[in-house]
């Protein structure tokens, strides 16, 4: 009988239903079984705020049980992965990306709109952070971490301390959770990083049996539009906790498909932004991205990047 494969995840409630979630895809469609392997990572042993910690610690624990062969491959929430090449790791599979809007969860089902000033609102992306501030609604924005039951409950349990939280809608979506929402924000009103929505699959590069057979999972569109938002995100040279927003949409052009591309860098009190998109074909998905991060830059994000309140 065929070993099972090891899937490395974290012990969070959604890091499991996504590992579980593309395990069972893989066993549909290969035959092969999957077996989950916990692993604990940096981040979550710190109550350390993430723009400090940086979301790659969640990824790095991951990565090393790669390196050592203690798991097969492991599933990321793509946003998660640092911009940096891993030479020795290969992903292998962008499985269909879920919806890569961020989503409001108020009390008393409020909108975003309809908060009163003064209201607090949390969330723990300074690229969120960055957008609340520049709606000008007279927000008080406050850093949390925590999984999101933690992060709902500060809204809706018995001891809540805050009017709202914003979180992907994508997580809450995989976790049966979407009721609890009371508005998904228009990319307009918030842009979402870089590759959320999306998870990589990624195992060791050397591996060519598990790459050809993980291939099976790869979403051909998911991964043309991650790759136009990742390129954006390389070439700016920013972190993913950066306030640097980007959403990709395939489309029916005149000549086959295209890529609408945004892009916006916003300074984290929200007072400056820049917001520019630009087209293109799915094969030059990487290009696009490039392009968009040159125009950004050459109209100042840098500046944006750098700055502080």
């Amino acid at each position: 009988m065929t070993a099972p494969l090891r899937l490395g995840t974290r012990g969070s409630a959604l890091a499991l239903t996504q590992s579980q979630m593309v395990a069972d895809a893989l066993t549909a469609a290969t035959g092969r079984p999957v077996e989950l392997v916990r692993i604990v990572t940096p981040g979550d042993r710190s109550a350390a705020p993430v723009a400090q910690l940086g979301v790659g610690v969640f990824v790095s624990a991951l990565r090393d049980a790669l390196i050592a062969d203690e798991i097969d491959f492991a599933v990321h929430s793509y946003k998660d992965l640092p911009t940096s090449d891993y030479p020795r790791l290969h992903i292998a599979a962008v499985p269909p990306r879920e919806d890569p809007r961020d989503a409001l969860i108020a009390r008393d089902g409020l909108t975003l709109a309809e908060l009163p000033p003064g209201s607090k609102i949390g969330t723990g992306a300074v690229r969120r952070i960055a957008q609340l501030r520049a709606l000008g609604l007279e927000l008080q924005v406050t850093p949390i971490r925590g999984n999101v039951d933690t992060r709902i409950a500060r809204v809706l349990g018995p001891e809540a301390d805050l009017d709202a939280v914003v979180l992907a809608r994508a997580g809450l979506a995989r976790l049966g959770r979407t009721a609890e929402i009371t508005e998904t924000l228009d990319p307009m009103l918030m842009l979402p990083a870089p590759a959320q929505g999306a998870l990589a699959v990624e195992c060791r590069a050397d591996d060519t049996d598990l790459v050809e057979l993980l291939a099976a999972l790869d979403h051909a569109p998911s991964r043309a539009v991650v790759t136009a938002e990742r390129a954006l995100l390389t070439t700016l040279e920013a972190g993913c906790s950066a306030p640097v927003a980007a959403h990709a949409e395939l489309a029916e052009g005149e000549n086959g498909d295209e890529i609408y591309l945004r892009g916006a860098v916003i300074s984290p009190d929200g007072v400056r932004a820049i917001r520019l998109s630009r087209t293109g074909t799915p094969a030059s998905a990487a290009e696009i991205g490039k392009a968009l991060a040159t125009d950004l830059l050459d109209a100042g994000a840098d500046t944006l990047m750098g700055s502080t309140e």
